[in-house]
């Protein structure tokens, strides 16, 4: 896929060391080079599930004051700044609503959660009227959701981890695998099974495009064949933080006992 001279420059110059610490890195603005935009052909996200999660400021943490917040229906949550979005940093403590996270997760699948940007409205505090005022909103930011802890059992959220997303900001990402082509698979089609070995692989995104999934084509593929990282079709402007020879899936033929028939006794 083809990208102008100048975006695919800017891509390179923007490839600074990072630690393995850091979850993504900031870039001053260029405002003489056009944006990254998704690509025909690309996922992107649908525009349909755009939410914006509420929140309100918390003052404190610790493990009463997080049991206190779950049981007033809210959920424990950190929003870091770009630098070091994994071991603290620059933060603002805040509480967001449980059944909204909830809700979000069930709907969207957990690893899909953790992969989409989402308007963060901080309020002064949460009101039946989902139409807050000017005067009531203390912050609105874009956020990815870095990190969540769900109950054993009820799935019930417990904390959640926010990271900003600026335009300028490149975010470490585990992208979810979603494979397609499975039901005119030659190898799948005799009996073979699909090995998925990955689930989600982990890039460098700029924030403005992060994909919501990758597709992994397995129309063409036969018994003992596999996918490796290196040939995931992706916006050229992702990183890939795997080793491009380590494998997404294969398809395994069946055991030669599973072959054999089974002697009548």
């Amino acid at each position: 896929m083809y990208l102008p001279r100048h975006t695919l420059i800017r891509t390179f110059l923007h490839r600074r060391p990072f630690s393995h610490s850091a979850a993504a890195i900031l870039h001053p603005p260029e405002p003489d080079l056009e944006p990254l935009t998704y690509l025909p052909g690309f996922p992107k996200p649908e525009p349909k599930y755009d939410e914006t999660i509420l929140a309100i400021p918390r003052r404190d943490s610790g493990k009463n004051i997080s049991a206190k917040e779950r049981k007033v229906g809210r959920v424990p949550s950190i929003v870091f700044e770009q630098e070091d979005g994994q071991h603290g940093g620059n933060k603002r403590l805040i509480s967001v609503r449980s059944d909204q996270i909830r809700k979000l997760v069930n709907h969207l699948g957990r690893s899909f959660f953790l992969s989409r940007l989402f308007n963060l409205q901080v309020l002064h505090q949460f009101d039946s009227d989902s139409n807050a005022n000017v005067d009531d909103i203390i912050e609105n930011v874009r956020v990815l959701p870095r990190s969540i802890h769900l109950k054993a059992g009820t799935d019930a959220p417990l904390n959640v981890t926010f990271i900003r997303a600026p335009s300028d900001a490149w975010l470490k990402v585990d992208i979810p695998i979603v494979f397609i082509g499975d039901d005119i698979s030659p190898g799948l089609k005799k009996g073979a099974s699909l090995n998925t070995i990955k689930r989600t692989v982990k890039y460098l995104c700029p924030a403005d495009i992060i994909p919501p999934y990758i597709e992994v084509d397995l129309s063409e593929l036969d018994v003992g064949q596999k996918v490796l990282m290196g040939d995931l079709k992706i916006h050229p402007a992702l990183k890939l933080l795997h080793s491009k020879d380590e494998a997404v899936c294969k398809i395994m033929g069946q055991r030669v006992s599973e072959l054999q028939p089974k002697k009548s006794k």
